[in-house]
């Protein structure tokens, strides 16, 4: 659309350093277009205080806080998880928070009739793809505004000239100027030190870690958590039955209390450049983890070994924006026949950064103590069977060995 018939924009607000200072720049830049901020709250706690405040003493006439916190566990966490997606052991964090808050950013701008939406991701990064890629799905005619693709500041420090100039509140100074981004499920942290990798992070330094705490500061006795599951879905710990949001906020609790999930890797983002982050996961490294080893006892080995096949390529998928499409959906189909049986408990020992096997039982266990025995096992197995199995097993080998010696 040409600008002059921008009227009226939905921005994805988060009240962060770029959001803040999109607000007065869309009113300079498309003809002091009402400005409508959108705030979904997939967990990031006390950064929504005093959110509608600040939208609306900046420019914007009106904030959603949309509370999606539910929304976001049920239909975006636990998918995920069930699959065991990672991306190069990054637990996609923000990778599945976008896709959750674009939806719901798309239909406030249908309800509202919005000419445009804005988000503030950069030119850089991989979320300007997440947000586009859903809008796509769900408003295909909407007009996208990204202001890095568009205004000559190119750096966090401008950013912060630019909101002093404009009389922009910011909770944050140079000298602290992480990128974060913090939900329910995780929090990141980059730029700074952290750009480059040959600098380790200071985790022992206050401030720097909000969900977990340095493994050397944990406590020096280990702590039991029992998780039970029902078809691969996480639904009560130590036997209480509990909310998704609930088993999620507790898990953080005690796994940062014990230096669990604690992340530092350089991955290859979408747009084709290495990036250096920091994650706090606690309570999604542990649910990871727990599921990991219910599935060792509740699958039979090709469906095990071709399902971490189809994790890779699931997490590509949310990784790269791609969450509303027909593969993604296809592979949710596939993973959720594969945890029918995926039902048990859990128990861990977390002890200072490790999750530990403490036991794991299903009525599902598909491992016999009397096959798999060293010892007596009543007839069970008949072990001389295998010298059969051998043979054939490896006829190929024996047969290509004994022909290339016949050539020499």
């Amino acid at each position: 659309m040409d600008k002059k018939d921008i009227k009226k924009v939905v921005l994805a607000y988060s009240g962060g350093l770029d959001t803040s200072i999109i607000i007065p720049w869309l009113k300079e830049n498309y003809n002091n277009c009402e400005v409508i901020a959108v705030s979904g709250d997939v967990g990031q706690g006390t950064e929504l205080d005093g959110l509608e405040e600040k939208a609306i003493k900046t420019g914007a006439s009106k904030l959603y806080i949309l509370d999606l916190k539910e929304d976001y566990v049920t239909n975006y966490i636990w998918p995920c998880l069930k699959a065991g997606a990672s991306y190069e052991t990054y637990l996609l964090g923000t990778s599945h928070a976008r896709p959750c808050i674009a939806k719901a950013l798309a239909e406030i701008a249908l309800k509202e009739g919005a000419d445009a939406i804005c988000h503030g991701c950069t030119g850089k990064g991989n979320d300007q793809v997440r947000f586009e890629l859903t809008i796509k799905a769900f408003a295909p005619d909407m007009a996208i505004i990204a202001p890095w693709r568009e205004w000559s500041i190119k750096s966090r420090d401008e950013e912060i000239d630019y909101a002093e100039a404009h009389n922009v509140p910011l909770r944050i100074n140079r000298e602290t100027n992480y990128s974060k981004d913090k939900n329910l499920w995780h929090l990141s942290h980059e730029g700074l030190d952290l750009e480059d990798p040959a600098n380790e992070p200071q985790y022992s330094k206050e401030g720097f870690l909000e969900l977990s705490v340095a493994p050397e500061q944990a406590p020096d006795k280990p702590t039991y958590v029992e998780i039970g599951f029902e078809k691969g879905i996480p639904t009560s710990i130590d036997g209480n039955k509990m909310g998704a949001v609930e088993i999620v906020e507790y898990l953080n609790k005690i796994g940062g209390e014990n230096g669990i999930g604690l992340l530092d890797i350089v991955e290859n983002r979408l747009v084709g450049m290495k990036s250096r982050g920091v994650y706090e996961t606690p309570g999604g490294t542990i649910l990871y983890k727990a599921h990991e080893f219910l599935e060792m006892i509740c699958l039979d080995r090709d469906t095990q070994h071709y399902k971490q096949l189809v994790a890779q390529k699931f997490a590509e998928l949310v990784y790269y924006g791609q969450w509303f499409t027909p593969l993604r959906e296809a592979l949710s189909a596939f993973v959720d026949s594969t945890q029918q049986t995926v039902t048990g408990n859990v128990k861990l020992k977390l002890y200072k950064g490790n999750i530990i096997n403490a036991g794991i039982t299903s009525p599902f266990s598909l491992y016999s103590e009397e096959v798999a025995s060293f010892g007596d096992d009543g007839g069970a197995y008949n072990q001389k069977d295998s010298a059969g199995f051998i043979n054939l097993f490896g006829l190929p080998i024996k047969v290509k060995a004994k022909l290339d010696a016949n050539r020499k």
